[in-house]
């Protein structure tokens, strides 16, 4: 509280405090905020309602009447548009999922041959750098596209890669045929993740009071291994694939990947890659010389001194510059548009198209990508907070 004038008036007297003009300046500004955002929402209903559009999201239940050519879960013309965003949305996180694995593997690969005392592998990562964070993405998707529509053979002439097969219309390669047993096997690889964490947690417990922990590759290795393999051969062990055979214009049965999604994937990853490089090569300048020193004089290999000392070191430089290349990525992948990808976007214009929901389309593409975007956010603030050093 400010200092009262003596003999002020109680007005005077509140209005000399701090305090209180910084809570009547809160409060006006709230209520300035809501004004404006009432009579925008007011203005929008009546402009709406003069076009004699209505409002709502019942449309979601209606028949959608197209087709998608990519989809993780069955989908049929005959289904809703609930049901097609679904499926956009699904196609949206699988491949940003995946690319975020390739760009972190293949950044953290290229930032340390950014340091490579090899001149050449130095100067090429160098050059990989520089020449793909400077061309714009959505180049980088045409070309990738052109260049497996336009320089890949024609269907009738695809090239076979053992038991695949490549060509402008993708990849058509075996797949399992729908089973139990495959079911049984994937829900048996996830538990075997879980253990595996499990147990890498146990296995630091167990160093931190005992100075030597267990090994924890092999049992992670070992786990992986053996439980899906003991889910598979519990429901009946299936070998039946489903074989890609060309009929027509097209190839039948398997799993056609289409060019669509390579190219998404490796644009996205290539191009958030580069990025990732430069933050690596920086987590790893920023390690003390000393620890190098150190971990040289105990006659560490240089694969040793990047697994034990460096990489622990640098993680904890990088979580806060991955965050925001994670995030890029993720709200990257809506250019999949440009090349024909039925990602999240794709599938709403398709819907705002054919409905003319236009705010409810875009409301719900928004929700999705800050949802989308606060997941991730909140998951590397965790390990962030997990990996950070404690002061004692």
């Amino acid at each position: 509280m400010g200092r009262q004038v003596p003999g002020a008036s109680l007005p005077t007297a509140m209005w000399s405090s701090e305090h209180f003009r910084n809570l009547l300046y809160q409060i006006a500004l709230l209520v300035l905020i809501g004004t404006l955002g009432t009579y925008a929402v007011l203005n929008l209903v009546h402009n709406l309602e003069s076009r004699a559009i209505t409002i709502g999201f019942s449309y979601l239940a209606q028949e959608a009447g197209f087709d998608i050519s990519e989809k993780l879960i069955d989908y049929q013309p005959t289904h809703s548009y609930g049901r097609a965003f679904a499926v956009g949305l699904l196609n949206t996180l699988f491949v940003s999922l995946l690319a975020i694995v390739a760009a972190s593997v293949l950044g953290l690969a290229i930032g340390i041959a950014r340091l490579s005392p090899n001149w050449l592998l130095r100067k090429l990562a160098a050059a990989y750098v520089e020449a793909v964070r400077n061309v714009p993405l959505i180049l980088q998707l045409l070309l990738w596209y052109g260049v497996l529509t336009e320089l890949l053979p024609p269907v009738a002439d695809a090239l076979r890669i053992g038991p695949a097969y490549l060509s402008q219309r993708g990849c058509a390669m075996p797949w399992p045929v729908a089973h139990p047993g495959w079911s049984a096997a994937l829900l048996g690889l996830l538990l075997a993740l879980v253990l595996s964490l499990l147990w890498a947690r146990r296995a630091r417990t167990v160093r931190d009071r005992c100075g030597r922990a267990p090994p924890v590759l092999w049992p992670a290795i070992g786990v992986c291994l053996l439980l899906p393999l003991a889910a598979w051969g519990a429901f009946g062990a299936p070998l039946e694939f489903s074989q890609p055979v060309l009929s027509g214009f097209d190839f039948e049965g398997g799993k056609i990947v289409l060019p669509e999604f390579i190219a998404l994937l490796c644009g996205l990853s290539i191009y958030t890659a580069a990025f990732i490089a430069e933050i690596v090569r920086g987590g790893i300048l920023a390690v003390d010389r000393g620890q190098i020193d150190a971990a040289e004089a105990l006659g560490l290999s240089y694969g040793q001194r990047l697994r034990l000392v460096i990489l622990p070191q640098t993680l904890r430089v990088m979580i806060p510059p991955l965050t925001s290349q994670y995030l890029n990525l993720s709200k990257n992948s809506s250019l999949a548009v440009a090349i024909g990808y039925p990602d999240l976007v794709s599938v709403s214009n398709t819907t705002l198209n054919q409905t003319g929901q236009a705010i409810e389309a875009i409301g719900l593409m928004m929700a999705v990508y800050l949802a989308l975007s606060l997941a991730i956010s909140g998951l590397m603030n965790w390990y962030n907070h997990r990996v950070r050093l404690v002061e004692r």
